[in-house]
This record gives C-alpha cells, sequence and structure tokens, in this order.
C-alpha cells in the first residue's frame, strides 16, 4: 500500500522550514555532503533557468506541536540552494556568462523573487520507523544504473570544456540522428556528449585516440578560451559539413559510420584550420564554390569502399589498402584514425 504522498515546493519553503529548525539535513543513513563548488552552481543554474532538477523525498513527522522534516534523499541538492542563498558561492562563469560571480544577493530582485518561487517535487513519507527510512534509501540506490566512461565524465566535470562539448552535442544531436550517425537509444546514454568531446578534442590537440576523452575533460575544463575558441571552430566544421551533405543524405553513404564521420570532421577541419601533428596531410582550400567537388571526391571515396568491402570483391588498389584497413580494424585508435584523415585530405586536394 502506497504510504507516500507527491508534493511539489517552493525553495521559499525550506528556506523557512530551515531557519526555524524544522528542517534535519543530517540523517544518520545519508552520506556527508561532498559536492564541489562548479556542482553547487551548476545546479544553481539549472534553477535559474528553471529546468526540473530530480525530486527529493522526505519523512515528516510530529514533534512537540511541529512538523519536522528529515530529508532521505536530495540533502545535497537541499544544502547547495540553501548554502547559495546564504551567499556561500557564487554562480560560476563557466555555467550562467549573464550571473557569474554573483551571490544570491547580487541577482536582480525580479531573478530572486523567481528563485525563492521555484518548485521542487517531493515524495513525503508519514511517521516511518527508523528501519523503514533506512528500507527506502536502500532501495533508491539499487535502481542505480551502473555509469557508463561518458556518464561518469559528466558527473565529474562541470567546467567550461564540458559545458562547450555538451552544448555542441544538443547543437548537433539532431542532425547526427537524422544522419544515422547515432541512434535515439545511443542518445539516451549521452552518446552525443561523447561524440561532441571527441571531436572538440580533435580541434584542440589534433587527432587523438579516442582514449583520450577523459584528458580534454582534466586539462581543459577550467580553460574558458581555449573551449570557446575550439567551439566557434566545431561550428565551423559543421556549417561546411551540412552544406557538403544535408543529414538525409549523409546517411546514404559511409560517412554515417561513426569512425567515418570523426574522419570527415577532422579532415574538413584540418582543410579550414590545419590540425596539430598531420605536416604531410595537404589543406585543400574548401570554398562555397567548390562544395560540389569536395563532395564528388568524399562520394568516391564511399563508393570505391563499398566496392572493395562487398562480398567477393576484388583486393583493393594500393593507393586504397591502407586506408580500407584503417576503416575496418581498430577504427578508434591514434595510427588508424590519422592514416584515414590523411587520405581524405590527400583525396579533397586532388579535387580541387
Amino acid at each position: 500500500m502506497k504510504n507516500f504522498d507527491t508534493r511539489a515546493y517552493n525553495i521559499s519553503d525550506f528556506v523557512e522550514w530551515n531557519q526555524t529548525g524544522l528542517l534535519e539535513l543530517s540523517p544518520k543513513f545519508q552520506r556527508r555532503s561532498v559536492w564541489t563548488e562548479k556542482a553547487k552552481s551548476y545546479l544553481v543554474d539549472t534553477v535559474l533557468r528553471g529546468k526540473p532538477i530530480p525530486k527529493i523525498l522526505i519523512t515528516q513527522t510530529l514533534n512537540v506541536g511541529r512538523n519536522v522534516r528529515t530529508v532521505v534523499d536530495g540533502q545535497q541538492r537541499l544544502r547547495a540552494i540553501l548554502g547559495f542563498i546564504n551567499g556561500d558561492f557564487k554562480i560560476s562563469r563557466a555555467h550562467n556568462k549573464d550571473y557569474a560571480a554573483l551571490t544570491f544577493d547580487d541577482l536582480p530582485e525580479e531573478v530572486q523573487s523567481e528563485f525563492l518561487k521555484y518548485e521542487i517535487g517531493v515524495d513525503m513519507l508519514f511517521d516511518l520507523t527508523f528501519e523503514d527510512i533506512l528500507d527506502i534509501f536502500a532501495r533508491l540506490n539499487t535502481y542505480s544504473v551502473k555509469l557508463n566512461p561518458q556518464e561518469l565524465l559528466n558527473a565529474q566535470y562541470l567546467g567550461y570544456y564540458k559545458q562547450s562539448a555538451y552544448g555542441l552535442g544538443f547543437k548537433y544531436v539532431s542532425y547526427w540522428i537524422a544522419a544515422s550517425v547515432l541512434s535515439e537509444k545511443e542518445v539516451t546514454r549521452m552518446a552525443e556528449a561523447e561524440l561532441s568531446s571527441d571531436l572538440l578534442g580533435a580541434l584542440i590537440e589534433g587527432i587523438q585516440p579516442k582514449k583520450a576523452i577523459p584528458n580534454y575533460f582534466k586539462k581543459y575544463d577550467d580553460n574558458e578560451d581555449v573551449a570557446a575558441e575550439a567551439s566557434v571552430k566545431f561550428d565551423q566544421v559543421m556549417s561546411i559539413v551540412g552544406a557538403i551533405y544535408p543529414a538525409d543524405q549523409l546517411k546514404d553513404t559511409n560517412y554515417h559510420r561513426i569512425h567515418f564521420f570523426y574522419t570527415l570532421f577532422t579532415s574538413i577541419a584540418h582543410c579550414l584550420f590545419g590540425l596539430p601533428d598531420l605536416p604531410d596531410a595537404p589543406r585543400a582550400d574548401i570554398t562555397p564554390d567548390n562544395l560540389g567537388q569536395i563532395r564528388n571526391a568524399l562520394d568516391e571515396v564511399s563508393a570505391r569502399y563499398d566496392e572493395v568491402t562487398a562480398k567477393d570483391a576484388l583486393p583493393p588498389d594500393e593507393d586504397y589498402r591502407d586506408f580500407i584497413d584503417a576503416s575496418r580494424r581498430a577504427t578508434t585508435d591514434l595510427s588508424t584514425r590519422k592514416s584515414r584523415t590523411k587520405f581524405i585530405c590527400q583525396k579533397l586536394a586532388e579535387a580541387v
């Protein structure tokens, strides 16, 4: 039988309960408050933007005629919100440029008012024993799905590199899904964030193996300038890619395969900007006037790949042999990624 009610309370309600001693944030079964200032700022920005946050689980008991509310799940979220109102930390520029370096008291009055009116979903439990609460808390943690590598990065990093990479992922996810580069199912596990993180890193450091993605977050999450400059380049590359291949046409080529798309992106990027560590790869001068020639060269590579990999096909010509091999084995390694990009760049240079 159901022994809880679902409700919604304004942040101002939690502030009042906290100030009057009617909110218990440190029950024995809760984890200690371990959120970084970045994590707290990210949550505050979520509230400022009016986006939802996960529900909080609270038990309510009557104590000397007053309702005391104990937080079963969500104490770190509430600590962050109450701490911001108390002036304990400022909003990070990585999360909100409009309110960067502001405390709650520094915000415009109307923004403060909206912040306090923000509603938090609550599942309210009534008159449960300590043992029952422990059981509920254990059940909540039982249903946690093991995080994949990108989801772990999402939980660990909250700075400029993450915001740039994830923003680009959101921006181009519809194109990638329509072009069959990614599936909707893959996107539910943050595949678009993984792809944008991988591509953004290539614009900064040049072609790297896929396993280098965590290093990008470690090295650049606090570097606003590097992430911002690479984001501008990212948009320029995607603009060219989209002009050459509308999504419904890209999916009919091999470039919808994710390792081929990586190579398409890095090849265009090298032609536009020159990627580090590709001294032998030529740079075709890509202009609006020669996109047809560029498209023709890319189509030729895709078609030749299909011919060579078809059943009972003849061995590839010598100039295609290494490219075909690099497209079929260890496709996310450094050497194969570089080999494919150099090959595509050479074909583009020959075309124009």
